[in-house]
């Protein structure tokens, strides 16, 4: 991902057909060490493509993709009325569990920060 980015980068930057010694510059210059097999497979792979046509085509696949936050959030609806009560339950227990707490903590006959 980050030599398709870096490649975006320098087409954004004016070269048409960046080389790899334009996106190796890129990544050093924050840092990144650049690998030469995976740089040279990015170029070729864009290699005579228009960057514009390429980022639609993109959006097209990712437009087809389900993103599944739609299901859990309708399903999550009719359980949220039997869920209230199970919330009240967790709270009494808490109260219950901190008041249990307390009194061992004084049968220990010392604090922790004393």
């Amino acid at each position: 991902m980050r030599y398709v980015a870096a490649y975006l980068l320098a087409v954004l930057g004016g070269k048409a057909a960046p080389s790899q010694n334009d996106i190796e510059k890129i990544l050093s210059s924050v840092g990144i060490e650049a690998d030469a097999e995976k740089l040279k497979k990015v170029i070729t792979s864009l290699e005579g493509k228009s960057i514009e046509e390429l980022i639609a085509e993109g959006r097209t696949k990712l437009s087809s993709m389900p993103v599944g936050g739609g299901v859990a959030a309708a399903a999550a609806a009719p359980g949220a009325a039997a869920a209230a009560p199970a919330a009240e339950e967790k709270k009494e227990d808490k109260k219950a569990a901190k008041e249990d707490s307390e009194s061992e903590d004084d049968d220990m006959g010392f604090g922790l920060f004393d």
